[in-house]
């Protein structure tokens, strides 16, 4: 295949996932900016969201496929974004304490040379246990949580948050490989 294959995403834990599928690509910044429309359920707006990365970097590579994700966590309906400060991670972080949330990934595969799309959205459900407020703090003074959808890493020391997963790791972690493997599939790629 003489396409080339661009993940468009700067986050190293998708970029590590994509590498267990023994192609060759490059990961580039989507240069996307994220408007996140609160009129769209959670499932509509990830796979939203990682369409408008795939065609963005498609402007900028015309010869290729595009791969790109976006990941959000949903509590009861709602998104919980990043929080930028440790007061509203450790508020996300009680909020979530004890319940069970959502994370979903939306995939978007786009061949920038005939606009053809792929796009999906997996979810995982995630029970969190009852924590702490010295727990929280300790989690929070991490630095982790900060600009981490639902102010945790479910790949870092968010994990021992969790007491249940239910669903793919891999689309909690941010890149649904049964997705990808799929929509790589329908264009004629063939991942080990």
């Amino acid at each position: 295949m003489d396409q080339k294959i661009i993940l468009a995403s700067t986050s190293p834990r998708r970029a590590q996932l994509l590498k267990h599928l023994n192609l060759k690509f490059r990961a580039v910044d989507p240069g996307y900016e994220e408007v996140h429309h609160r009129h769209l359920k959670p499932e509509a707006l990830v796979k939203y969201l990682a369409l408008g990365k795939a065609r963005s970097a498609a402007l900028r590579h015309k010869n290729a496929l595009i791969i790109a994700a976006d990941t959000l966590v949903a509590y009861e309906g709602e998104v919980l974004g990043k929080p930028h400060t440790a007061d509203t991670a450790r508020r996300m972080l009680r909020k979530l304490s004890g319940k069970k949330h959502q994370i979903l990934t939306g995939v978007a595969i786009v061949d920038a040379r005939t606009g053809q799309v792929y796009s999906a959205c997996d979810a995982a459900g995630i029970k969190f246990k009852k924590l702490t407020p010295a727990r929280i703090a300790a989690y929070v003074a991490s630095g982790e949580p900060l600009d981490r959808a639902g102010a945790y890493a479910i790949q870092g020391l968010g994990y021992n948050l969790i007491k249940r997963l239910e669903g793919d790791l891999t689309t909690a972690i941010g890149l649904p490989m049964s997705l990808v493997y799929n929509g790589l599939k329908n264009f004629g790629v063939k991942p080990v």
